[in-house]
């Protein structure tokens, strides 16, 4: 319901309430039971059982499994017990590495107010803000959190704070006498108060007319329930390629049946060999290799400032081709800075970083002392006494207490060498008219040190400041303020204003004694004119060269904020993310458009301004259906539907709220969108190594099945046997494959634009290197086979399996190294520049030499020990995959007419 188009005795009639005595306690109670606690509902999760299951869902998994019950069924218990504990292995791994459980809802009810004061029976009553109900009258004072849904029906210089739900940097001026009869946007709601944000200043009362699920938070804890995970790229085509080699199988089986049956061969072993080709068809180690690459890569992530929380987000980051960014303390540093000042006719530059308090005053971009500047030291003096926030330093970073605009002034003036405490003893305040939204200023009055007079000091929107001025100060001297001065004051307003600068005047009055009630009209006129402070969120200056990094990736950077589309541009154009204001668009237009609209709009706009949560879900699904992999990122409530939607979604780390942090897929710990930029490097890096492992299993697979399919085609013996393909693909092929997976990254990883998401894992050159590989693997073993088929006959099978076994294994081994870049060969990326793989290599050699030479090993596996002439044989034909994979880099660009 549109309760901020409602006036306050609308709303009191409505909920049956007055204002003045708020609900009886028996009301109140009845109310409860009607509409439930003010609380959020969580949503179950995942039971243990259901993700034990998902594990054993996979298409490869479920053909491994019914090997092994044909091996149990045939009497090879060994072969069963080998596969099983495959996929048991893998099934654990998945388990363990699923990340942490959804905790978003958690968080919201944290942020939630514990407790509440109100209105019942006539008396102001401290409750559990979980027992609220729609009716109840709400008192507000600075400091409370918002404990649900409120219309406002009283206020008093009332400021909330809601940067977490809207975006919007600096706090909502309220007021409860507003009556708004269009339809608008929640920022500009300024008759409403919404549920965990938080009162910075002043105080009122407020009827309850929204809890739980149905306040504005609550919306968006539902909406979070309603958007389900999605499979990343990466988990899309691996179950593809899955599905691919299992189809390939069940083809291939079923072929080779009716080969055996057109050549008589026994029921028994046509069994045998369907199960081996079905293990050597399938990369038993891909899954754990692509769980270990990418848990290797979530550790060197949190090196460079990123907890990335999902295995597959990893590779994820690295298609990203847009990041959708939260300004207000992503992009900037969410504290208010005064950048700008005008006193005596000259602008001042001012230096320094949120709210530390060192930086240097500048005019001409040259370096002034505070008493160079006739007028700058009282600039200085008023920012500093017309002034209720504290400066406080907790472990040497600096924080405001109170609103951030006067946070900004007192930092300022700490700037200037004016300490707050020791001005305000000096000149202690006797009389204030506090700020409030009609007038839109503020004024204090003090006791002159030594002088028996008052001064006033007055602060506030420079148009109506500037006109109650009669005077001026310039250069030491008070005089007339003429209206040609005026109007060159009101010009460097305006031209502070388009640089998206909030502007404030400061003036001051000189009275005999301390007035008795001070007054806006007797008190606020014929004033004397200071100066301009002019002040700005401002960019971090690490994000603007991250900015150029992105572009630089081929990635598009966009701005979503919930903050005015003037002061979102200004910032967007100081970061070098837009140029143009036609790049600008308010969120309300969103509302207009359809998706097919909004998804053209997309792709040209730079800034989103005024945007609501739904607009964000909204702007990410639009870039997702355009075929971008978006990345989303932000720290408040505000952002977390999005960053869910998103393909990726990052958190800010210091500043994040928990929701942020729990539905997102990475944390920021430094709060650096810079380290966005590092993250998708890495993970770009990885995409690649995953690539190269894939090229080297696959090559190994397919040359496998068709040194088994060929071998049966000819009539022969099964050339290897099931536990030893079992041992060649979990153990010889799986260290090589994981020394490729943390290879450096090539020279030009973020040089080239991101990867087509809709690219398969099996791109053109790599089906080709595929291809190659499989036939030079599968023709040097099918050689040894054959030359020792030859040598010692079917009677010593034993001895001739070895050798093709042995064979197959060094093969693979020295392959690796070339597998290590499909573009550059060995004597560029040089032979031993991976030490991982040197280590990988040698281990699985020391290995073989066990399955040959260790007696019981030769009963497991079914080997022979080598002698000189065998190893001559191995050696022959050993050396050929090798060759033909360097060639290849040689021959492919030119066939595929690349540079």
């Amino acid at each position: 319901m549109e309760w901020y188009r409602k006036n306050t005795q609308e709303i009191a009639d409505e909920l049956t309430v007055k204002p003045s005595a708020g609900l009886s306690t028996v009301e109140a109670k009845k109310r409860l039971d009607e509409y439930g606690p003010n609380e959020l509902k969580e949503e179950k999760g995942k039971s243990l059982m259901s993700k034990i299951i998902a594990q054993f869902s996979d298409f490869l998994i479920l053909i491994l499994m019914s090997a092994a019950l044909i091996s149990v069924f045939v009497g090879e218990t060994k072969d069963a017990i080998v596969i099983m504990s495959i996929v048991l292995v893998n099934a654990m791994l998945g388990l363990y590495q699923e990340g942490k459980a959804e905790k978003a809802l958690e968080s919201l009810k944290k942020m939630a107010s514990p407790s509440a004061k109100v209105l019942r029976d006539g008396k102001t009553q401290e409750i559990p803000a979980s027992q609220l109900v729609p009716g109840d009258v709400v008192v507000l004072e600075t400091g409370d959190i918002i404990p649900a849904d409120l219309r406002l029906v009283e206020s008093s210089n009332l400021k909330i704070e809601e940067a977490s739900l809207t975006g919007e940097s600096v706090p909502s001026e309220k007021k409860a006498s507003i009556e708004l009869n269009n339809e608008t946007p929640l920022g500009d709601r300024r008759n409403m108060a919404y549920m965990s944000t938080i009162v910075t200043y002043g105080r009122g009362n407020g009827v309850v007319v929204e809890t739980g699920a149905s306040t504005e938070i609550g919306k968006i804890a539902t909406m979070i329930q309603s958007i389900d995970d999605e499979s990343t790229p990466l988990q899309k085509k691996l179950n593809q390629l899955g599905k691919i080699l299992g189809i390939t199988v069940i083809i291939v089986c079923i072929a080779v049946f009716g080969i055996g049956m057109i050549q008589g061969r026994d029921l028994l072993e046509m069994f045998m060999i369907a199960i081996s080709l079905a293990v050597a068809a399938i990369p038993e180690g891909l899954p754990a290799i692509v769980t270990i690459v990418l848990a290797i890569g979530m550790n060197k992530m949190v090196e460079r400032n990123a907890i990335v929380k999902k295995l597959l987000a990893v590779e994820t980051l690295g298609a990203t081709s847009v990041i959708c960014t939260d300004k207000t303390g992503t992009l900037t540093q969410n504290e208010m800075t005064v950048v700008k000042l005008f006193t005596n006719n000259r602008i001042v530059d001012v230096e320094g970083r949120g709210y530390e308090p060192e930086g240097k005053f500048l005019v001409e971009d040259h370096e002034i002392k505070i008493e160079e500047l006739k007028g700058l030291n009282l600039l200085l003096t008023i920012s500093a006494l017309v002034n209720d926030a504290k400066l406080e330093e907790k472990d040497d970073q600096f924080k405001i207490l109170g609103d951030p605009t006067e946070g900004a002034l007192l930092t300022l003036a700490e700037k200037g060498g004016i300490d707050s405490k020791t001005i305000n003893g000096k000149y202690p305040r006797v009389k204030e008219l506090p700020f409030d939204s009609e007038r839109k200023m503020m004024t204090t009055f003090h006791e002159m040190a030594g002088k028996d007079e008052i001064v006033s000091f007055t602060k506030g929107a420079p148009d109506i400041i500037i006109n109650r001025c009669n005077k001026i100060l310039l250069d030491g001297d008070i005089i007339k303020l003429t209206d040609d001065i005026r109007e060159k004051l009101l010009d460097q307003n305006t031209t502070f204003s388009r640089d998206a600068l909030r502007v404030l005047a400061l003036a001051f009055r000189e009275y005999n004694r301390v007035p008795e009630e001070p007054s806006s009209e007797d008190h606020e006129n014929d004033m004397i004119f200071v100066g301009l402070t002019g002040m700005i969120d401002p960019p971090r200056s690490e994000a603007r060269d991250a900015i150029a990094k992105c572009k630089n990736a081929g990635i598009n950077t966009i701005m979503i904020t919930g903050d005015y589309k003037d002061t979102a541009f200004a910032i967007a154009k100081d970061l070098g993310l837009a140029d143009k204001e036609e790049q600008a668009m308010m969120g309300s237009a969103i509302d207009t458009m359809s998706d097919d609209e909004l998804r053209d709009v997309v792709r040209n706009t730079k800034v989103f301004a005024r945007v609501s949560p739904e607009h964000k879900v909204r702007i990410v699904t639009a870039l997702r259906e355009n075929g971008d992999i978006a990345a989303m990122t932000g720290d408040g409530v505000n952002d977390a539907m999005a960053i869910k939607k998103a393909d990726i979604g990052i958190a800010m780390g210091i500043t994040g709220t928990d929701v942020a942090k729990n539905t997102s897929d990475m944390i920021l710990t430094d709060d650096n969108f810079a380290s966005i930029v590092a993250a998708v490097e890495e993970g770009r890096i990885i995409f690649s190594n995953i690539k190269k492992f894939v090229y080297f299993l696959l090559s190994c697979n397919i040359g496998e099945i068709l040194l088994v399919f060929v071998s049966i085609l000819l009539n022969l013996p099964v050339p290897l046997l099931a536990i030893q393909l079992l041992w060649l693909n979990l153990v010889t092929d799986s260290f090589p494959a994981l020394a490729l997976g943390v290879e450096k990254g090539e020279p030009d990883i973020m040089d080239i634009p991101p990867r087509d998401p809709q690219e398969a894992i099996l791109d053109r050159r790599m089906l080709m290197g595929v291809s190659f590989q499989s036939l030079a693997v599968a023709g040097a073993s099918l050689a040894a086979y054959l030359t020792a088929l030859g040598a010692y006959g079917v009677e010593n099978i034993v001895e001739v399996r070895t050798i093709t076994f042995t064979t197959l294994i060094l093969s693979e081994l020295l392959r690796a190294y070339s597998s290590r870049s499909q573009k550059y060969t060995l004597f560029k990326i040089g032979f031993f520049s991976n030490k991982k793989m040197l280590l990988a290599t040698a281990g699985a050699f020391l290995l073989l030499m066990a399955v040959l030479y260790v007696p019981f090993m030769n009963n497991i596996f079914y080997t022979f020990p080598l002698n000189g002439g065998d190893w001559k044989i191995v050696l022959s034909f050993a050396f050929i995959p090798l060759v033909v994979g360097e060639l290849s880099k040689i021959v492919f660009p030119l066939i595929l007419k690349e540079e």
